[in-house]
């Protein structure tokens, strides 16, 4: 994320709801020196105060963490649907980025998560350092487009395979008196491992990561998928 971008952005918001820097510190509980650092690029707000910038001022999320409307409205011919997981894959980025930051210093190196699985579509990042690993999955969507079943249990989980041994990493589930079909049970789900592994594992140049999801019918049938997780190349800011 360019900070000099999105501190320019900060104060476009502001000016264009005529706000003074003191009436935006006073909105957020902070100083109106902070806000000051904020528009000049010195420092950002935290993630959960950017979002709720996003959500007070109707700011596309994607849009300040570019630092910019990246849209122009007039122009429609646009492919949304790849547009949106290009943002999603450097949004999630930039969260992996804020979540594991610390005050050790060290880099983290940052790799997109995807699948070679032609009936899922998947946006996700690994950020690794010599010390630490962690990942995080924002979006995952079912496009296979022939699994039209209501489930009424639903179980995704993360693993790691080391040749005869499946470890289970992380998993999100649904069971609810409700029935609902895969492709909206797979809107909701995100996956953030802060602690992935404790050191990094040959630069990750080979995934032996998947994501095995088990889906259990009104007649308790179960339907699975085993979903093959690969690293791509870093994702470079624009």
């Amino acid at each position: 994320m360019d900070q000099e971008k999105f501190g320019n952005f900060i104060k476009e918001i502001r000016k264009n709801n005529h706000l003074t820097q003191k009436d935006l510190a006073d909105k957020y509980g902070v100083t109106y020196q902070a806000v000051s650092k904020w528009e000049n690029g010195k420092n950002m707000p935290d993630i959960a105060l950017i979002k709720q910038i996003s959500q007070d001022f109707n700011v596309d999320l994607a849009d300040m963490f570019e630092g910019e409307y990246r849209i122009n409205k007039k122009n429609k011919n646009i492919n949304w649907w790849l547009l949106s997981i290009v943002m999603l894959v450097c949004i999630a980025i930039m969260l992996v980025i804020i979540l594991i930051k610390d005050n050790t210093g060290d880099d983290f190196e940052f790799k997109r998560l995807t699948t070679g699985c032609d009936d899922f579509n998947i946006a996700g990042s690994i950020a690794y350092n010599q010390n630490k690993s962690s990942i995080y999955i924002s979006h995952v969507d079912y496009c296979g487009g022939n699994d039209f079943t209501k489930y009424k249990k639903i179980e995704c989980t993360l693993y790691e395979s080391h040749e005869n041994t499946e470890v289970k990493i992380s998993s999100c589930n649904f069971e609810n008196d409700s029935l609902i079909d895969l492709e909206n049970y797979l809107k909701g789900v995100q996956i953030n491992v802060d602690n992935y592994a404790s050191v990094c594992k040959d630069n990750y140049e080979d995934s032996n990561l998947y994501l095995l999801i088990n889906a259990t019918d009104e007649n308790n049938k179960i339907t699975s998928y085993k979903i093959p997780l690969i690293f791509e190349e870093n994702c470079k800011e624009a």
